[in-house]
């Protein structure tokens, strides 16, 4: 890790900007090194990781890495792979699930963060609040649409659904996803990670 990320590492592990707003506190999560050739987007940590401290260490992450078709060791490889969600820390819980990320995070961290990934291949974008930040007005109207013209984002990027349990309906109802879009993926994950 370059002396410049490391620097930012350490000022965003230490930020509590929008700690009046976090019900359990802040705890900034995210995972980077200069070499990663991956960059996966997230929405924010749940409660879950916020506890553990390691990002996507749910059965939300246990779903993403079966979808690149990667283990644990290469998924926390920060040299491999870089996990920098759109909001650091846990927002809260809703009526319907978490909270949308923090929009403090972005603002203030993300464009610097972003810089020191000068090696990244292959962006993950998972769900609608990094889509509409990663994807600017590429976008579509709503997140089906916007995965299913993934290959308009193609091969620098690819949206994707979350992968939480709570979207086995979506999944479903959309078999084209994991017939069509999945193995594309795999094969773009393996051929970066080479």
């Amino acid at each position: 890790m370059s002396q410049t990320l490391a620097k930012l590492v350490k000022e965003i592990r230490s930020c509590s900007l929008c700690a009046d707003h976090l019900p359990l506190g802040p705890r900034p999560i995210i995972q980077v090194g200069s070499s990663a050739k991956i960059l996966i987007v997230g929405q924010a940590p749940g409660s879950r990781v916020h506890e553990t401290g390691i990002p996507f260490n749910d059965p939300s992450g246990d779903r993403l890495r079966e979808w690149m078709g990667i283990d644990k060791e290469v998924f926390y490889d920060e040299k491999k792979i870089a996990l920098v969600p759109m909001g650091f820390c846990f927002p809260g819980t809703g009526k319907s699930g978490d909270l949308p990320p923090r929009p403090e995070c972005a603002d203030t961290w993300r464009v610097k963060l972003l810089e020191q990934l000068p090696n990244i291949k292959l962006t993950i974008i998972v769900g609608q609040y990094a889509q509409a930040w990663h994807l600017d007005k590429g976008n579509k109207d709503n997140l089906t649409e916007t995965v299913m013209a993934w290959k308009s984002y193609w091969p620098k990027a690819i949206p994707l659904p979350h992968p939480s349990p709570r979207n086995n309906i979506w999944l479903k109802n959309n078999p084209w996803f994991e017939e069509e879009v999945l193995p594309s993926l795999r094969r773009k994950v393996k051929a970066v990670l080479k």
